[in-house]
């Protein structure tokens, strides 16, 4: 592609505008074909075969594997915005849940900056310039590691991130968090066609993902290429010019540069060298950096746009581990010191031996990351839970399946629903959280509190105002001749307003197994309308 001119004098008023207008049309087209191949991936991965979810399902099912995965194939690609961008879409074709996705983007966090490190160990012939190079160079990794270690224990153990984030896609968005349809067009339905036809004539989920992850990673390039030479980032003195006048301006440019051209790998690693050379201050640049890592959740939200709740919900969580970091890496004494203090540790070190910074870079980026998989290989329980729905009025029956996921030593879990005709578990049509606190168990943000006969509380959902309360416990529930569920918890929900609805829903969740095990809708006069009930539970 050709240079673009991005300093045209008076004189050449007309040719300015043409530029500005050739420009933008190199954007709008970048950000158009960047829109597109989410598309095209969304509806390659919903094509799938049950081999290949399974492999994507089972290995995001360990939150270490998500996070070295995500760590991993950034650092490959040299690109977190490609990573996320992936991410939601494999959260928004339901090939994997909003707890499994998060990992990844921690990891994305960490793996995209090894591009710096590397960069900073290029002045390594350079006495003068090498320590300050990796100082800077480690310090956005020192950043990104601390908030992970940070971080993660809290959604490993609670599901911080995604639990909250998922809080705040329904409060804002106000839908549940389900899979997309498979008719679903970031571009509208305009391009649905040209979807539909490349799916149909392909006919190979296999070779539609790859063709959309190349065409993915091709067209952030193609945008980052764009603006950065219309922008002018090719010209350090511009850098130091206009984005390290001060701290908080050094903040806001980098949050802006990041967020224009979507990679904090471009533009963390331009300030290596300008930090190496002393044309930008260590302590100018370090707010720029931090600016950088919340300008690169863009990416996340572009894909996420018009899209399901799981999707913005991961596009939030992406915001929240950045945000969060900054805001306890920048704003508490001493704590903000920290990152620094470790980066010019480590680069004084390898000042010293030149062999540490490469044991650094193979010790943080492949060595920890598989000894924390092995430890933590056996660390997730997958069970297939097979459920009969009878519709009694109608006279109608059918199958559907849950897989459940249960983490060793947390307190949550999810299950993917399955319909009837999805014969091989291929896409799953809703993904329900599942926490479970003492005696609370949250299905999908409707709370269960395991308390006495007579326990009731009030609550508001799609359907209006509603009471549920307790109206038994049975020891146990004989379900089949082979199943029986113990200690067997059971609701009864009414909605009182608006008026109108009659119907009632009753509802058996067994401490036990932490599953809800049979539901019934009622009528008013308490015959059973529709009904539920678990009959098989495998171990997978």
């Amino acid at each position: 592609m050709t240079e673009l001119p991005t300093d045209i004098p008076d004189s050449q008023a007309p040719n300015r505008w043409r530029i500005i207008l050739r420009n933008t049309a190199f954007i709008l087209a970048a950000l158009l074909i960047f829109l597109f191949t989410l598309d095209l991936m969304i509806a390659s991965l919903q094509h799938l075969g049950k081999d290949a979810a399974d492999i994507i399902l089972l290995a995001t099912s360990n939150p270490f594997t998500g996070l070295f995965i995500g760590l991993l194939v950034t650092a490959l690609m040299q690109s977190s915005s490609a990573t996320t961008a992936m991410t939601v879409a494999l959260v928004a074709s339901g090939s994997i849940t909003l707890p499994g996705a998060v990992p990844i983007i921690m990891g994305a966090n960490v793996g995209t900056t090894i591009t710096s490190t590397i960069v900073s160990l290029g002045f390594i012939t350079k006495k003068k310039e090498f320590r300050r190079a990796v100082t800077i160079g480690t310090y956005h990794d020192f950043f990104n590691i601390l908030t992970v270690i940070l971080l993660f224990p809290l959604e490993y153990y609670g599901g911080f991130l995604s639990g909250f984030s998922q809080y705040l896609a329904t409060l804002l968005f106000n839908e549940p968090l389900s899979r997309i349809q498979n008719n679903f067009s970031l571009l509208g339905p305009g391009f649905s066609p040209i979807i539909d036809f490349i799916v149909s004539f392909i006919n190979n989920g296999f070779i539609l993902s790859l063709l959309s992850i190349g065409l993915l990673f091709g067209s952030i390039l193609f945008f980052r290429k764009v603006l950065s030479q219309t922008l002018g980032f090719g010209s350090q003195s511009r850098f130091q010019q206009f984005f390290f006048k001060n701290g908080l301006k050094s903040f806001a440019w980098g949050l802006l540069t990041t967020a224009a051209i979507r990679s904090s790998t471009v533009t963390t690693s331009l300030v290596v060298p300008l930090v190496a050379k002393k044309v930008v201050r260590l302590k100018s640049a370090q707010p720029f950096i931090l600016g950088a890592n919340i300008g690169t959740t863009i990416t996340a939200f572009i894909a996420a746009l018009f899209n399901s709740n799981a999707a913005i919900s991961i596009a939030i969580a992406h915001f929240l581990f950045n945000a969060i970091g900054v805001l306890i890496f920048s704003l508490i004494p001493l704590v903000n010191e920290l990152p620094i203090k470790m980066a010019d540790k480590l680069g004084r070190l390898t000042l010293k031996y030149r062999l540490v910074g490469f044991l650094y870079l193979l010790l943080t980026f492949f060595f920890i990351p598989f000894s924390l998989i092995y430890f933590n290989k056996d660390s997730v329980q997958v069970k297939e839970l097979t459920y009969h729905f009878q519709n009694v009025s109608k006279k109608e029956k059918s199958t559907y399946k849950i897989i459940t996921k249960t983490y060793i030593n947390q307190s949550i879990s999810h299950w993917m629903v399955y319909d009837s005709s999805t014969v091989n578990l291929t896409n799953p049509v809703k993904i329900f959280s599942v926490y479970r606190r003492q005696n609370m168990l949250m299905v999908n943000n409707e709370l269960f509190e395991l308390n006495k006969p007579g326990f009731c509380r009030d609550g508001e959902d799609e359907k209006g105002k509603y009471q549920t309360c307790i109206v038994e416990i049975l020891p146990n529930l004989v379900l089949t001749q082979a199943l029986t569920a113990d200690s067997v918890y059971v609701y009864l929900k009414k909605w009182y307003e608006p008026r109108g609805d009659s119907t009632i829903a009753r509802t058996y969740i067994s401490a036990t197994l932490n599953l809800l095990v049979r539901k019934e809708t009622l009528n008013n006069q308490g015959a059973v309308l529709t009904r539920d009930d678990l009959v098989e539970i495998k171990k997978k």
